[in-house]
Order: C-alpha cells, then structure tokens, then sequence
C-alpha cells in the first residue's frame, strides 16, 4: 500500500520537485497549499488539498483525511527584502504557520517532519566552505524565520519526541529534467530565471549588484544546486528517519561556488543569445561568498547531485522558461 506524505507547499517550486520525487520512490504525496504563490497545475503526482497553515482546523481536518505517515514542509514566503519590509507578515506566516503544522502532527501523532531550512540561517559567513556547525547568525528576518522553526524542533523533539530533518537549502536552480514543472514566480527573485529573462527580451536586461567583491571577477559568489537533486535529499531525508534516524540539521548544496558573471555567461552560452547587463552598487547584507560544505549529507543520507554544474541547471531552466516564452 502506497504510504501518503503531507507535502505544505507542494504546489511551489521545490515543493512539486519533491512531489514528483516522492512519487517515483513509492509514496503518495499530498499537497497542502494555499495557492497564494504556488500552482495548481504543478500538483500532478497525488491530491491537492487548498488550505493555509494558520487555518487549524482544515488542516486537521486534511491530516484526519489522509492519515500521512510524515510531514514535507516547504510552505513558506522566500524573498529576503520582502522580509524585511513585512517582518510580521513573514513571522506569522513561517514561523507561527510552522507551529500550528507541528502542533497538528502532534495531535495526530505523526512522528517525522522533513524541514525545507536555508543557508540564510548561517548570516554572513566566517568560514567557507560553511559547515553546519557554523554559527547561526541570521542577518534578515527571512533567515531569522527558519532559525526559529529549526530552534522549535529541537525543543519539540525534547518535549514530545517529535524527530526532523532540516535541509538548508544554498541557491535551487534549474528545473524537472523532464519538463514536467519548472520554476514560476511572480515577480521573480532568482538570479537564472532573471538572466533568462533579459535573454529573452522580458526584461531591458539584468542587473548585477557589486562588482568590486574580493573574488575571481568582482561578482557575488554562489553554489546552485539542481531543484531535482533538492528533491532526492527529501525523500533520503524522509527513508533516514523512517529507518529510526536522529533529528540533524543538513547542508544541501554542490560545494562548487559560482559569480554572477559565470551565471550570466552560462545563460549565454546555452541559449546562444547576449544578456543585456546593468551595473549596480552592492546591495546591504551580500555576502562575498556562500558555498556549502555537504560532507555530512553525503556520508550520513549518501546523497550526491546528479547535477552538480551550472551549465546542466541552466540548460534544464532555459528549456523550460523558454518554451513558454511569447512567441
């Protein structure tokens, strides 16, 4: 018998990858999502049920449903500035929102959450690569939200025995290798997307925030990480603490950093166009640098990207946005 997972936000970005992952290895993933930024036509592997997290008793009433045997939650508002202009509308929403999740599961007794965390835990870096047990010193409320909600689990886990995985997330990129779903913000804040944008003329052109960094060309440095590979270490994740696996935190992300300038000439070359560039000052709170160490998710989950470089992230991203691009 199929083993349903509650997916919160399954209907996003990373949200329907893991769906679709989830799927492929034998479980039946149920989306919970309020449709505020994700997409009913990515709900394409299990049931869509709509509802918010701060809505107690639909989502009770969805958990009594379907009886899920653990919890995916990725619903979550992701825009660093947006945080900061609206940092009460982002604690309600990611962080209270997470507490009436793991309050529900409690009720209900399911036992395992996987957490989509992030790398904006970690604030500006001290060290790189950045290893888990690097400081969590989180810069903007958006990084502040997913520090307490990992910060929550610890303490639930204490008081209930309630066992997670938090995944921190570095820059997901690239899209379904089978075109199947891709990525669809509005507006959108992620570097390629914007790329391919001014690529194909949706945008005047792309701007590039600081070009007097200490790296290689100036540029920002990043370490993109496939939204399929994303996918895989949720479902590694969920099998790790079905088998009786200890609540951890876990890195996800390729150890390979690229600039700004290196993603733009990926776009470049792989959609054979030129991107238009505007140079702009740096932006408050931009880190140099951010590549992740997963050594601890590789040996301890024996996780590893199938795409770990950047042409084969924009390759899958361009032929996705491109083929729904105006003709």
């Amino acid at each position: 018998m199929t083993k349903p997972v509650l997916v919160t936000g399954g209907a996003g970005f990373v949200g329907s990858h893991a769906c679709k992952a989830l799927a492929a290895a034998g479980y039946l993933p149920v989306t919970y999502d309020s449709l505020e930024t994700g997409h009913e036509w990515a709900v394409k592997w299990g049931p869509l049920e709509k509802g918010d997290l701060l809505d107690r008793e639909r989502l009770r009433e969805v958990l009594r449903k379907h009886s899920p045997h653990a919890v995916l939650h990725f619903a979550a508002y992701v825009s660093v500035p947006e945080s900061v202009a609206e940092p009460d509308r982002y604690h309600r929403n990611n962080v209270i929102g997470s507490q009436r999740l793991v309050e529900a599961m409690g009720e209900q007794g399911i036992p395992h959450l996987v957490f989509s965390s992030s790398a904006a835990v970690y604030g500006t870096p001290e060290w790189l690569p950045l290893t888990e047990s690097h400081p969590l010193k989180p810069i903007n409320p958006y990084g502040e939200n997913k520090r307490l909600v990992e910060m929550m689990l610890r303490d639930v886990e204490r008081a209930h025995g309630l066992r997670s995985v938090s995944l921190r997330y570095f820059n997901a990129a690239g899209a379904d290798p089978q075109q199947e779903i891709g990525e669809a913000h509005d507006p959108e804040t992620h570097l390629i997307p914007l790329v391919m944008q001014a690529a194909l003329g949706q945008r005047p052109a792309v701007q590039i925030f600081g070009t007097d960094y200490p790296t290689k060309d100036g540029t920002c440095i990043r370490d993109y990480v496939h939204v399929a590979d994303l996918a895989e270490a949720h479902v590694l994740a969920l099998r790790y603490l079905a088998a009786g696996g200890v609540s951890q935190s876990f890195n996800v992300g390729t150890g390979e950093g690229r600039t700004v300038r290196e993603v733009v000439a990926a776009v470049e070359k792989v959609s054979g166009r030129k991107v238009p560039v505007v140079l702009a000052a740096r932006r408050a709170g931009d880190p140099a640098g951010l590549v992740a160490d997963a050594t601890l998710i590789g040996q301890t989950l024996r996780w590893k990207p199938r795409f770990p470089h950047i042409e084969a992230q924009v390759e899958h991203a361009w032929r996705w946005l491109s083929s729904r691009a105006p003709r």
